[in-house]
């Protein structure tokens, strides 16, 4: 079993709360991806657990066993690194093997491990070759697969990604998730980059300042952020924030910002009634925001008029920046659009995927609707 328990945790250097005390569970064969900023306290998250930074207080459990006082090498884990870490003098096959003869494991479980883990990551023809003669996403696999010849409990990766260009990185997003599939243990990933999060973890924790903001699926932070923090973090290009008012008129409930306001879905009214006449934060993230010639008639919408700024055209959809009173924003909409720079145009919100947000830190997302999935 390679349950990963944190009780209590916290890390402090000096008098600098690096990681505020937290309570986590990360189940056995999840991939948890620890994501926020620089500086959040991720990557010392990830350095207690494997063993290279000593708790200020709490317990980690790996398994049933409390790894407080146990070294690194007695914990029953991999890491990965960001800058790979591999011997320049050693070709693949000893730099894959070099853990284990540490280890005085027998010559021939050593070479059996070693070609089962490069069958997997598809560099058998590379055990040979140095790492000067790879290239950054092959050495990336060799990094990878020195931990799996290990068969840790726990697999940790810390920015693993980072140094690969954009296409690579797309490649191996999707090899590490099929790895975490074939191996079917336990993944902790830490990065920066909530598309990695999204794309690959089972459970996202989300941190900032040290303090765990949201731990959820991908899906339940992206739908029901706890917090502006947290809402403007997921979602790419990122979510539109302006400072709105709930006004009550003639029976009905709107939504008013200094360009427009949105008649609120009866189905919100009840959840929201209570904060009328309240200065709010409005949330709309830019793929809830269409041309108005090409809305969809299936969904709950408000229309409001903007003048383009920006057009850009990405193929598949149209990117616009856009002003409307006071507020400026970015919508994502039908690649069909003829909107032009300088031109009105008219955009409907999808009212059933608005974001409503107290002002006052750390700005809570106010509840508008059920929410039986958190």
């Amino acid at each position: 079993m390679s349950k990963v328990s944190h009780e209590n945790v916290c890390k402090n250097f000096g008098k600098v709360e690096a990681v505020s005390c937290f309570y986590l569970d990360v189940e056995d064969k999840e991939f948890l991806v620890l994501l926020g900023p620089s500086g959040c306290g991720k990557s010392t998250t990830l350095r207690m657990i494997a063993g290279l930074e000593e708790l200020t207080d709490g317990n980690i459990y790996i398994g049933d066993n409390l790894v407080n006082d146990m070294p690194p090498r007695d914990r029953d884990i991999a890491m990965v690194f960001q800058d790979y870490a591999l011997y320049p003098h050693m070709t693949v096959y000893q730099n894959m093997a070099f853990g284990l003869k540490l280890r005085k494991f027998p010559k021939a479980e050593i070479d059996q491990r070693v070609k089962e883990a490069a069958d997997i990551l598809g560099i058998h023809d590379l055990l040979e070759r140095k790492p000067r003669e790879l290239s950054g996403g092959q050495r990336q696999r060799v990094a990878v697969g020195r931990a799996i010849v290990r068969k840790p409990a726990v697999f940790l990766f810390d920015e693993p990604l980072s140094n690969l260009d954009a296409k690579l990185r797309g490649q191996m997003r999707a090899e590490l998730s099929k790895l975490h599939d074939q191996l079917n243990t336990t993944i902790i990933y830490v990065t920066h980059d909530q598309v990695e999060a999204m794309t690959m973890g089972t459970k996202i924790v989300i941190m900032n300042d040290g303090v765990i903001q949201q731990v959820g699926s991908p899906m339940e932070i992206y739908e029901y952020p706890v917090n502006k923090f947290v809402a403007g973090f997921i979602g790419s290009p990122g979510m539109n924030f302006l400072s709105a008012k709930i006004v009550s008129e003639n029976g009905k409930l709107y939504v008013g910002t200094s360009g427009f306001r949105l008649l609120i879905p009866d189905k919100k009214v009840s959840f929201l009634q209570n904060q009328t006449d309240r200065e709010v934060i409005l949330g709309i993230r830019p793929e809830h925001l269409e041309d108005a010639a090409f809305e969809d008639s299936s969904v709950v919408t408000e229309t409001f008029a903007a003048i383009v700024e920006v057009v850009e055209t990405l193929g598949s959809e149209v990117q616009l920046d856009v002003v409307s009173g006071d507020h400026s924003l970015v919508a994502r909409v039908d690649a069909r659009t003829k909107a032009e720079r300088h031109q009105e145009i008219q955009l409907t919100v999808n009212m059933d995927k608005i974001h409503i947000f107290e002002t006052e830190p750390p700005s809570s997302r106010i509840k508008t609707e059920e929410q039986s999935q958190t």
